[in-house]
């Protein structure tokens, strides 16, 4: 169990109310969709790279992506990231009613039902992330029966990642790899909601089941005592016992990657959503008093939490974007008393840093939203650039800013 933190840690500007700004909100709404406008026009019906190099995004090749066994084609919708850009065309839609970006999303529908039935690039626990953003929201938004379809046949090819005895989705790779094998990583929290989803939509609780059990076991072995986390763990799958934590992004084994403690503070809370279970929402609370306590003077998070103002280390503006999700969704579940109003006020204030020093509202040589990120420091990938995760969380986040938004999730 997470022990007790010192809430007393808690930064003194986030104990003060923040009022959002609607206007200022707005115009970066409207900046990014110029932005996904340029990008329409650019990229058409194909993909862009998970980052931007010297802050302008092309074309995606399989060079520049993570390896994959499968062949692919340049511009073509392979590896963990293309659901982020279809996610965002869906956002544009949702909050302006413009065909353009429901006909450009709906052709990316056609592309995702094609690659699971074919199985490209599938050996991951990210179809949570590739098939929520295009085809669950397609379903909830347009009553598409094809998305609904594919996204179930995604549900149903990670579940063949689910080791029953261990209670844990492997993240990567051929599941009888022995480096490979009962490997877990932080970022599936946010992949469980598929399965929530398949649940609710099939009443099969198979699914629910399954992602219940990966939240437990992430929450008993991922997060630490002092409610930091690490970024990987190995169970033995015949076993179920857990073996040891380490680190593939972050600075090293005991320190705490901003981004996975990011993805814990939002997955945790919709865990929570679904299974109204406190035991998720206390954590989620608990993962973002941490993430928070580390805030430098302008809000927005070092690549790993162990650094801070005056380290000369780079930022990772996508890791504060998602925690504003996550803190947002947080929010509505608690009382005012018990850290409602401190997380709301948090992700307005670090919100409004991303758009004032970290957005591209007042850039036009960037087709990013957002700058200022890093993809993978160790391996030099996307330091300092922009990334459609990025991208995608800080949309995400204007949108709930502006609405009573229906998530995707």
């Amino acid at each position: 169990m997470i022990g007790v933190i010192d809430e007393g840690m808690r930064m003194e500007a986030f104990r003060r109310p923040a009022v959002p700004d609607r206007g200022k909100a707005e115009k970066a709404l409207e900046a990014a969709l110029r932005k996904i406008d340029g990008n329409l026009e650019t990229f058409g019906s194909r993909f862009p790279g998970t980052v931007t190099r010297g802050n302008v995004y092309g074309l995606r090749t399989p060079e520049n992506e993570n390896p994959t066994k499968d062949p692919v084609e340049i511009g073509g919708n392979f590896d963990w990231t293309t659901g982020f850009w279809t996610g965002m065309l869906w956002l544009a839609y949702e909050m302006t009613g413009e065909p353009r970006y429901r006909r450009m999303a709906e052709l990316h529908v056609e592309s995702f039902a094609d690659r699971i039935r074919r199985r490209v690039d599938t050996d991951t626990h990210d179809l949570g992330f590739l098939y929520t953003l295009s085809c669950v929201s397609a379903w909830k938004l347009t009553g598409n029966e094809k998305a609904k379809t594919a996204a179930l046949q995604a549900a149903d090819h990670l579940m063949t990642r689910y080791f029953e005895k261990a209670g844990i989705i492997q993240a990567h790779g051929d599941l009888n790899d022995p480096r490979l094998r009962g490997r877990i990583i932080i970022d599936c929290l946010m992949n469980l909601p598929l399965l929530y989803w398949a649940a609710e939509t099939t009443g099969r609780e198979t699914y629910r089941n399954a992602a219940r059990r990966h939240a437990e076991n992430t929450l008993k072995y991922i997060v630490r005592p002092d409610a930091s986390t690490y970024h990987t763990y190995y169970f033995d799958t015949e076993t179920g016992e857990g073996k040891h934590g380490d680190t593939l992004q972050g600075f090293s084994d005991d320190s705490c990657w901003s981004r996975g403690q990011a993805w814990g503070i939002y997955g945790f809370a919709l865990s929570h959503v679904y299974l109204r279970d406190p035991v998720f929402l206390d954590a989620s609370r608990k993962l973002a008093h941490y993430f928070l306590n580390r805030s430098p003077q302008d809000f927005v998070v070092y690549w790993d939490l162990v650094f801070t103002d005056g380290s000369g280390e780079p930022r990772d503006s996508s890791a504060s974007a998602i925690a504003v999700c996550g803190l947002l969704e947080l929010s509505k579940w608690l009382p005012e008393e018990e850290g409602g109003g401190y997380f709301r006020n948090a992700a307005v204030r670090i919100l409004e840093s991303l758009i004032d020093r970290y957005s591209t509202v007042s850039d036009d040589r960037s087709n990013a939203l957002l700058l200022h990120a890093t993809y993978f420091k160790k391996r030099d990938w996307g330091v300092d650039e922009g990334c459609l995760f990025g991208d995608y969380f800080y949309l995400e986040a204007l949108v709930r800013m502006l609405r009573d938004w229906d998530m995707y999730w």
